[in-house]
C-alpha cells in the first residue's frame, strides 16, 4: 500500500509540528496526536491531517487512543514517536513523576509498536522512529526520571529493530540543543551554545533531514542518530 498515512505523536508545536509540515508538503497523507488544543493543531487540521487527541500519561488513555487510531486507518506507513513530557521531580511527587515520564516515553511506544504492527506490514515500506534526547549519553541530575524514560526509550529501539525485521525499520533520534524557547535570555543562550563545538541553535529542519533520511535509506535499523552539533566531542 503506496499511501498509508505516517503518525506522528505529539506533533502540535515545535519539532513536532515542523516535520508533520514538511511531511504534508512532501505530499504525505498524516495522523497526529495531541495532548492540548494548539493553534498548530488546528493549522494541521486545516491542511488535511486527522488529528486525534490523546493522554499517554496512564495506559488507559494510551489504549483509547490506539483503538481510536485503528477506527481511522488500516494501514501505516510511519510511526514517529515524537510526544514527550518535561517534568522534574520535587520533594513528595517523585514516584508520581518517574510514572508520568515512563508512560509518555516508554510505555505508549511500546504499546502502540506491539498493537500497530500489522498496520505497518500492510505498507510496502514501513519505518518506526523514536524520537529521544542525547542526554541520555551523560545522565541529568536535574530530571533523572526524564533521563532514565528516554534512555528506555533508545534501548527499545534496538529491542522493537530486532523484533520487526525485517518488514520494520526501527531506528531513532536523539536531538541536544535544537531551538531556543521564547523566554530563554542572551546568557542562558550563550551559555547552551558553547556546549557544542558547532555552536549554533541549528532550528528544527535537521530533525526532518533526520527522520527524512531514516524513511528513506532501506540499509539502516537499530540505529539512532545523535543530532547534537557535536557535544561528545567536548
Amino acid at each position: 500500500m503506496c499511501n498509508a498515512p505516517i503518525l506522528i505523536t505529539g506533533a502540535g508545536q515545535r519539532i513536532g509540528l515542523h516535520c508533520a509540515e514538511r511531511l504534508l508538503d512532501d505530499g504525505h497523507r498524516l495522523i497526529v496526536s495531541y495532548r492540548s488544543e494548539r493553534p498548530g493543531v488546528q493549522l494541521l487540521r486545516e491542511r488535511g491531517a486527522l488529528t486525534l487527541q490523546a493522554d499517554f500519561s496512564s495506559e488507559a488513555g494510551i489504549q483509547a487512543f490506539i483503538d481510536s487510531l485503528k477506527g481511522h486507518t488500516d494501514s501505516l506507513r510511519a510511526i514517529v514517536h515524537n510526544a514527550s513530557d518535561w517534568l522534574s521531580e520535587t520533594p513528595g511527587n517523585e514516584a508520581a513523576v518517574f510514572q508520568q515520564m515512563v508512560s509518555v516515553h516508554m510505555l505508549a511506544p511500546y504499546l502502540i509498536n506491539l498493537q500497530c504492527a500489522e498496520l505497518l506490514q500492510r505498507s510496502n515500506n514501513a519505518d518506526i522512529v523514536h524520537i529521544s534526547d542525547d542526554v541520555v549519553r551523560s545522565g541529568s541530575g536535574k530530571r533523572p526520571a526524564y533521563c532514565a524514560s528516554k534512555a528506555g526509550l533508545d534501548s527499545l529501539t534496538q529491542s522493537f529493530a530486532a523484533r520487526f525485521a525485517p518488514t520494520i525499520k526501527v531506528n531513532g533520534i536523539a536531538p541536544a540543543l535544537i531551538l531556543f524557547n521564547e523566554g530563554d535570555d542572551a546568557a542562558y543562550r550563550s551559555r547552551r551554545l558553547a556546549e557544542s563545538p558547532l555552536g549554533i541553535e541549528p532550528g528544527a529542519d535537521v530533525i526532518y533531514q533526520s527522520l527524512r533520511y531514516l524513511l528513506d535509506n532501506p540499509y539502516v535499523t537499530g540505529t539512532t542518530l545523535a543530532v547534537n552539533g557535536g557535544r561528545h566531542l567536548n
